[in-house]
């Protein structure tokens, strides 16, 4: 099947374990609630963190990003390029102490606010967000090279035949009064 070729796996930064292990001791101190239990927390926290790590996963394919994340509950997301709209990248102050960036992915078509998958911690970020722009590029530039050299009318193209014929019917209704 076309699509399924794997260009490039993304490769996360240990340092997100840090960044994360952080942020609980940020939530646990102003929850004042988890100051006592920061003792038997951390080593959870450091534990979970390093699972959560080796169970994350970015791939691009020809024509898809896969993501992939959890240890209990496992999602997969697949992500068609053409439908990609935005891929951000994004640096708080800590991350920048630590050298992360934080990769969002927006898409056409996709419910609510936010992005649609948010991944922390990629090794070469900018470069990781480039390939994946550029074979998006890649992916676009070749259907409508493909369109063009079948004389295949793309879907924009049939709807502007569409709108036309509306507006000629619409046209001969107005004349015909």
């Amino acid at each position: 099947m076309t699509g399924d070729t794997l260009l490039q796996t993304a490769e996360f930064n240990p340092a997100v374990k840090t960044y994360w292990l952080i942020n609980w001791i940020i939530i646990s101190v102003l929850t004042l609630v988890g100051i006592p239990l920061l003792l038997i927390s951390i080593p959870i926290a450091m534990m979970v963190c390093h699972h959560i790590l080796r169970a994350m996963s970015a791939e691009l394919y020809e024509r898809k990003l896969v993501v992939r994340r959890g240890i209990l509950f496992t999602v997969e997301k697949s992500i068609p390029l053409e439908k990609i709209t935005d891929v951000a990248m994004m640096q708080g102050p800590l991350m920048r102490m630590l050298g992360l960036h934080r990769l969002t992915f927006e898409t056409a078509g996709q419910s609510g606010n936010g992005a649609l998958v948010s991944l922390v911690g990629i090794v070469e970020a900018a470069a990781f967000r480039e390939a994946i722009l550029r074979q998006k590029d890649q992916l676009q530039d070749g259907q409508s090279n493909k369109t063009e050299a079948t004389g295949a009318p793309s879907e924009m193209a049939e709807l502007i035949q569409s709108v036309r014929n509306i507006e000629a019917l619409l046209t001969e209704i107005v004349n015909r009064k």
